[in-house]
């Protein structure tokens, strides 16, 4: 006797099988996708978009303004919902599903899950080439959505529909794998997403994924632990990773037990609270000359849950003690190794809980714990001298601006960044009132990502407050999503700050002798260069015109006052001001590797290769 089965179209059994999964952890089960997110165009609306209307009681569907912000709005859910949660996006063939290959490289590069369905050509190849199919001479079964397949963590096309159920499983085993989660892409051809086909009904059960804690090895353990016990200027650097782990309050109690400072990472900017004595505060190219002066000297480095980017190493100079060693706890094997570590491969509450159970009752020397404690204090006075607004009269900073907003934010609000020199100002100065009120997204820095994983964070949680900040070059290149956050009836306040251009990287430009060159909003003048006239630029029609409450603010003043409004109220708000984006933060006392011309006769260039070259000698391999 035959298994049971139910037939029905290849798309209506995909919205069924989403439907149904579930996560578990700790042993809270919840279910796992939030509904859809999608635009439809040639390719999906007849497949995927019939069975997201026939299911439409049971699975939510949103509408969407453009494919590559609704993947930062499955990202953001994601990211709210701490990697237990995630969003499909299903999309046209071709332009459409091209759309979503920056937004799978954000989900990947900040190991996010989402599901992306993109449409794909005609299986059977019947009609010949179609609307929006890029034809290859060389190997037809190529498509746009080969592109996907260098920026997702799984990738599959579905050709027949029998391997359906395949694809299914291990995307959701990808999707919920602490180690190998991202972007998962399953391409469905257009004829066949309408194909019908008797599945088995146990496709369709109720199906419940574990996240599992891994434990690292433990001949590794007593080795770390030996390691630290010989240590005299450990330092920790807190990534992403121990707050993906729920793993705060096992970090604040080793650090407390060892006495061992912590830096933290822009993933990790929220893994301890700002006010603890070991708080260091922000650290590598965007952060503290405070928390880079202890790693500088570290002689043991315990990264927990980071990937040791460029950003946070400084471009390899901020470790400069010649015997320096590290510890790196990951669940990926991948990161665990870097720098020549003693990786402990696992999870980061476990790990960190057993590691300190080795440690017993050792310490890190007084001195060095009292300098520690010294150094952070003085960050956090540091802080409150930056984001003072100064005269009611002076053009408002850009951190005095984000010190204003960050009063009014409460516990659990969070606040969204990805771009621009915002960045780095949050990661040194923003004041995270628990773990996951700090949601910046640095692993791919992605202009645009801001207003739409807006949307996803106000959906997976619609309790919290979702301060949302935006760049003016950034908010021009995708704030669509913005009319989808006033659909769906979400709040999120965005602060659309205006610095005339792309002033972070002007900046950038700036220092390594490039002059600013073709970065800010200007006309072209009579010898047809750029000239000195800015671009008039209305952002706050512009925002208006979503139909969004719009309120405009030129002093500290101004600014509290619509913040206050902003907050009170029920609806997106959109709060427009200039600043004064040169900072005030004295430096990080770190350096990050951009590469300048090694000849040019433009002098500016000839001086930063001068400083670029002094930089680059303290580059280091840890081997």
């Amino acid at each position: 006797m035959g298994s049971a089965t139910v037939r029905l179209t290849v798309s209506q059994a995909i919205v069924q099988f989403l439907r149904v999964q579930q996560v578990e952890r700790d042993g809270v089960v919840q279910p796992f996708f939030g509904g859809a997110l999608g635009i439809f165009g040639h390719g999906n609306v007849a497949g995927i978009g019939q069975a997201l209307l026939q299911y439409r009681d049971e699975f939510p569907y949103i509408l969407g303004r453009n494919e590559q912000g609704l993947v930062h709005a499955a990202v953001g859910y994601a990211k709210a919902r701490n990697r237990l949660g995630a969003m499909a996006v299903t999309t046209s063939i071709g332009p459409g599903a091209a759309n979503m290959i920056t937004g799978a490289g954000v989900a990947t590069s900040n190991r996010l899950p989402v599901l992306l369905l993109p449409s794909d050509y005609f299986a059977t190849r019947r009609t010949g080439s179609v609307l929006q199919q890029i034809e290859h001479t060389h190997s037809p079964d190529l498509s746009t959505n080969d592109s996907f397949r260098a920026v997702s963590k799984f990738w599959d096309r579905i050709h027949r529909p029998e391997q359906l159920a395949e694809s299914l499983l291990e995307a959701m085993r990808v999707l919920t794998s602490p180690v190998d989660t991202g972007a998962a892409t399953i391409a469905v051809p257009q004829d066949v997403q309408a194909e019908a086909y008797d599945f088995p009904v146990a496709l369709f059960r109720d199906r419940v994924w574990n996240v599992p804690r891994q434990r690292a090895d433990l001949s590794q353990l007593d080795k770390a632990a030996a390691i630290l016990k010989e240590s005299t200027r450990p330092v920790i650097i807190a990534g992403g990773g121990v707050i993906y782990s729920d793993a705060n309050e096992e970090l604040q109690r080793f650090v407390e037990a060892t006495g061992i400072p912590v830096g933290l990472t822009q993933a990790g900017k929220a893994s301890l609270s700002h006010a603890h004595p070991l708080n260091a505060g922000a650290l590598g190219s965007s952060g503290s000359r405070f928390a880079n002066g202890l790693a500088q000297q570290a002689d043991v480095v315990i990264g927990i849950g980071t990937r040791y980017t460029d950003f946070t190493t400084a471009s390899n100079t901020l470790f400069q003690n010649p015997n320096v060693k590290f510890v790196n706890i990951n669940t990926t094997e991948f990161d665990a190794y870097k720098e020549a570590a003693t990786g402990l491969v696992g999870d980061a509450r476990e790990t960190i809980r057993e590691l300190g159970e080795r440690l017993a009752d050792w310490q890190v020397p007084v001195a060095h714990r009292d300098h520690a404690v010294a150094e952070a204090q003085a960050w956090r006075e540091e802080i409150g001298r930056i984001i003072d607004p100064g005269s009611d009269g002076d053009t408002l900073s850009q951190s005095a601006a984000l010190g204003i907003v960050n009063s009014f934010a409460k516990e659990n609000d969070v606040v969204i960044n990805a771009a621009g020199s915002m960045p780095g100002e949050l990661h040194r100065i923003w004041r995270p009132g628990g773990p996951y009120s700090y949601a910046i997204e640095y692993g791919y820095s992605c202009m645009g990502y801001e207003v739409a994983a807006g949307v996803g964070a106000a959906l997976a949680d619609p309790e919290r407050e979702v301060i949302t900040f935006i760049g003016d070059g950034t908010w021009l290149m995708l704030s669509s999503e913005l009319l989808t956050s006033i659909q769906e009836g979400l709040k999120q306040i965005v602060l659309i700050v205006d610095n005339k251009g792309y002033g972070s990287i002007g900046a950038l430009s700036e220092s390594v002798g490039s002059q600013a060159f073709g970065c800010r909003f200007k006309f072209r003048d009579e010898g047809g260069q750029y000239g000195d006239d800015y671009l008039p630029i209305d952002f706050v029609a512009n925002a208006a015109s979503y139909g969004a409450t719009v309120y405009t603010a030129d002093t500290a003043a101004q600014l509290t006052e619509a913040m206050g409004k902003a907050v009170a109220g029920e609806e997106t708000a959109v709060i427009y001001v200039q600043v004064d984006a040169k900072a005030r933060f004295g430096g990080s006392g770190a350096w990050w590797e951009v590469p300048v011309a090694q000849i040019s006769t433009v002098e500016s260039t000839e001086q930063a290769r001068v400083v670029y070259d002094q930089e680059r000698s303290k580059q280091k391999l840890y081997l």
